[in-house]
Formats: C-alpha cells, structure tokens, sequence
C-alpha cells in the first residue's frame, strides 16, 4: 500500500477521534479549554489580524484560481482543474462539518469573527493550499519552499489562538481534514496521470 493510504487513514482517525471527543466529551473540551486559554497571551494585534486576512479562506479561493490561471497558461489544465477541485472539495467538507459540529467559538473572541468554530476555516484552507503549492512547485524550488509554507502555516496557526478564534482541537481537526483530503485528491490525480 502507498503512503498516501497511510496519511489518509491516519488524518482520517484523529479527524473522527475529534470529533467525537468534541462532540461527546465533557472532560475532552474542558480540557481544550484550559489548554486553550494557558495558550492565549496578549498577541492579539494588528499583525495577527492581518496574518488572519491574509489567510481568509475567500482570498484562498481567489488565489486558486489565480495558481491555475496559471497552470492553464503553462497546458497544466489537468493540474489546473485538480488544484481547484483540491480547495473546493475541501472547503466543502469544512463547511458541511462546521454546519454540523455548530461548536461555539471560544469566549473573548473578536466580533469580526463569525460562524462556528470547528474546524477552523483559515487553517483549513491555508493547508491544503500549502500542500497544493508544495505538490506543484517542490521539485523546481526544493526545501526553501517547504520552510516558507510551514512558517506561513504555523503563523496562520498562532494568529487563530491568539485572536481567540479557534480552540487548539479546532486547528488540529482543520489539519486533519485538509491532510484527509488532500491525499484523497492526490490519489485521483495519480490515476489519472
């Protein structure tokens, strides 16, 4: 069996893990609370705002399709069309899950957020677009690209804890998702290569 069965099934686990714990477990989101809150400090600035705007998953989608505009315009349509249905086809599955957990967000969170917490949409769309642009472009730019997706990830990451947007269960469920649905992607693409 390849690995992408592997990742698929281990993201696909803690995704399920998750959500049963946060949907059936006192003691599972107590726990998440208090880890949540000895997380927050008093980062909640203009920096972390804009690393949060940056990220929002509508300005994903718009450079989605500005990364297949791209592709199209090099006769990658087959990876044009796969880097849209990777981001759409997860975006799906995020909002369908969010709808469905309608997991409150955490106490203290700015009014510019809305909707539910579970999975966090930023995180979400910020890593199935990193691993869009690491499958893309890995060979032609090597591991100096792997470092700036992961410090842009991980940004993303700290900037929806400090602005109390997203509980630490709500970005490991988005990494799960968009790990699950990224492999599931992939191996499409691969049978039809």
């Amino acid at each position: 069996m390849n690995i992408n069965f592997w990742v698929a099934t281990l993201s696909a686990l803690i995704l399920i893990l998750l959500i049963f714990n946060v949907r059936n477990s006192r003691r599972f989101n107590l726990f998440d609370h208090w880890l949540h809150h000895k997380l927050i400090r008093r980062r909640d600035g203009i920096g972390w705002q804009i690393i949060a705007f940056i990220n929002d998953p509508k300005l994903l989608v718009v450079l989605d399709v500005f990364l297949a505009s791209f592709l199209i315009s090099n006769n990658e349509n087959l990876l044009a069309f796969w880097a849209l249905f990777t981001l759409g086809f997860t975006d799906l599955i995020g909002i369908f899950l969010k709808k469905w957990m309608r997991r409150k967000r955490p106490i203290l969170h700015s009014d510019l957020e809305e909707g539910y917490s579970f999975p966090s949409g930023h995180v979400l769309g910020s890593t199935v677009m990193a691993l869009i642009i690491w499958r893309l472009f890995a060979g032609q730019l090597g591991n100096r690209l792997l470092w700036i997706l992961l410090a842009i990830w991980l940004m993303v990451v700290i900037s929806r804890i400090s602005l109390k947007a997203h509980f630490p269960s709500d970005i490991i469920g988005a990494t799960s998702l968009a790990v699950f649905c990224f492999s599931i992607s992939q191996q499409l693409l691969l049978m039809v290569i």
